[in-house]
């Protein structure tokens, strides 16, 4: 618990049921106390250990932080943005309020209507800010480049996990469902493995609720190509971090996507990404000259020919690899994230 006194920027998170929005104020707010930022979560379904203030706090934010005139309330959904309005212009608390927007279509009227109303808005890619009608900063996310950081001894940590350290891996991690394309990168396996011996696949994450049955089905699928013991179904890891440390490669299958974390946790572990032109993949990932991957149609022949390139070759795996955790690292630090959300602050409250 903080005391609302001491807190100068307040992260709501109004939703009980994990999302991206949720991993992103977990992930953001240690990083940011950690750099001087006096930042607070509020709202449930955060973990104890994130500092937090309480909503009866909320009644103190007539008084001002020490030392400043306002108080930022950033927040990252509607639900966050209309109690803020009437905090400001309503009750005429001393609060300014950031929006950032992930969202990559038309917004409805009620949606703009909102967002006009705050006093910044940040958006997470390129692409985004062009479904925005107002200014905007883009402000791209970030990762733990310590936490996903290539392993020492890829040997070992592929035996640690039960895995043939003589052999090559691809993967593809995250929820399990056809949204994120799983199905068309087990289709792409289904058609590369057979005659690239020396590969095995692996999909890391879970399905939940009307996903199942996918899931099921997906696995069956492979069962009946043959190839139950090379394209392997994990689960949901913690651990995830190291998993990636398996990896020759990654594939983004992913039909949609808000953002996308996926390619740059791969890319800052040193492994090179196949993904589709979806979310911020096109942003986060160099083609051509310096790759450190290649963006591709969500179609099954566009795929199996991008990730076979790869596959059958060592040497540009290995290249694209080391350009990819030194971009990674370069461009997309959690620390990065949070100096240029820190800059959002300062001219809001300017």
């Amino acid at each position: 618990m903080v005391d609302i006194s001491e807190v100068e920027v307040i992260a709501p998170n109004f939703k009980r049921r994990l999302s991206g929005v949720t991993s992103t104020i977990i992930q953001l707010v240690p990083v940011q106390r950690a750099l001087g930022y006096k930042v607070a979560a509020l709202g449930p379904g955060l973990p104890e250990t994130i500092p937090h203030i309480r909503f009866r706090d909320l009644l103190r934010l007539w008084s001002r932080p020490h030392g400043k005139r306002f108080r930022v309330w950033h927040a990252r959904r509607n639900v966050e943005m209309l109690p803020a309005i009437i905090m400001r212009d309503i009750l005429r608390m001393p609060l300014k309020i950031v929006f950032t927007s992930a969202s990559q279509r038309r917004h409805s009227g009620w949606t703009k209507w909102l967002i006009s109303k705050m006093d910044a808005v940040v958006a997470t890619s390129g692409r985004t800010a062009t479904y925005l009608n107002v200014p905007n900063t883009v402000v791209m996310h970030g990762i733990d480049t310590e936490r996903f950081s290539p392993p020492t001894d890829k040997a070992a940590t592929r035996q640690n996990l039960g895995l043939d350290p003589a052999r090559k891996f691809v993967g593809c991690f995250g929820r399990v469902r056809h949204q994120k394309g799983t199905d068309l990168f087990v289709d792409t396996m289904i058609e590369l493995l057979p005659t690239r011996p020396d590969w095995t696949a692996i999909i890391a994450g879970r399905a939940t609720g009307p996903h199942v049955d996918y899931e099921k089905g997906l696995i069956d699928k492979v069962a009946k190509a043959g190839l139950a013991d090379r394209i392997l179904f994990v689960g949901e890891h913690t651990n995830i971090n190291e998993w990636y440390r398996t990896l020759d490669l990654f594939v983004a299958p992913q039909r949609w996507e808000g953002f996308g974390l996926t390619p740059l946790e791969a890319m800052a572990t040193a492994v090179p990404v196949v993904a589709t032109d979806v979310g911020a993949f096109p942003e986060l990932i160099v083609t051509g000259e310096g790759e450190t991957g290649t963006v591709i149609i969500a179609e099954l022949e566009a795929m199996s020919a991008a990730t076979g390139k790869f596959m059958d070759n060592d040497a540009r795996c290995q290249a694209a690899a080391v350009r990819a955790r030194q971009h990674a690292v370069a461009n997309f630090s959690i620390e990065g994230e949070v100096r240029r959300l820190g800059a959002v602050y300062e001219k809001s409250l300017a």
